[in-house]
């Protein structure tokens, strides 16, 4: 089994590698994210995680209607090296099955690399954190107007709700009692393949 690395995530750093390169300046305006999205032949989403993880660590400012905008040289080296771990997990994976594979090398080794491995893993989830996924709610949604104790998201969806934005104003962890009505703009978090199970479930 082969690591991968998520695709927004290799934008983010691709990002910010231009930013310690000099290839992109303090105060610069980049991609926004629709252009974004066509440089790199991935999805508007994708684009948007990839910026948002930016973002969060301070080597962006995501300005609404504006584009990013470059906002420090010195946190694009901190989050490279910090991503840095999580790029060597393959080696070490590589290292694992090569002791399982020969049975010559001593069982204390094998141990010193899955624990290698785990701090890693820990170590990279502590600097990655969760990018919520949105979904905006139309007038074509069969759920409208339920209070989210009716739709019991997680059980149909097993994702969870961390955020409703309405009228320009964020609800964070809406109530049972709060309903979803038109325009509505829902933060859901959950694995990569939930998006589709989410937008199903609104909306067939």
């Amino acid at each position: 089994m082969k690591l991968k690395v998520p695709v927004y995530q290799q934008i983010a750093k691709d990002v910010a590698s231009k930013i310690v390169e000099g290839k992109y300046t303090i105060g610069e305006k980049i991609y926004a994210r629709t252009s974004l999205a066509t440089h790199y032949g991935v999805s508007a989403e994708t684009a948007r995680r990839a910026i948002s993880l930016l973002d969060d660590m301070n080597v962006v400012e995501s300005q609404q209607g504006s584009g990013v905008i470059i906002k420090s040289q010195e946190q694009a080296l901190k989050f490279l090296k910090e991503f840095q771990d999580i790029e060597t997990l393959g080696q070490i994976q590589r290292n694992i099955f090569s002791i399982i594979e020969n049975q010559t090398k001593s069982g204390n080794m094998l141990k010193s690399y899955i624990t290698d491995l785990v701090d890693k893993v820990k170590r990279f989830e502590s600097v990655n954190p969760f990018i919520p996924y949105e979904i905006l709610i139309s007038e074509n949604c069969i759920h409208l107007f339920k209070s989210y104790s009716e739709l019991k998201f997680w059980n149909n969806t097993k994702a969870t709700i961390v955020g409703v934005r309405r009228n320009g104003n964020l609800i964070l962890s809406p109530g049972p009692s709060e309903t979803i009505i038109p325009n509505d703009i829902i933060y859901y978090i959950g694995n990569e393949s939930i998006q589709n199970v989410v937008r199903d479930f609104l909306y067939k």
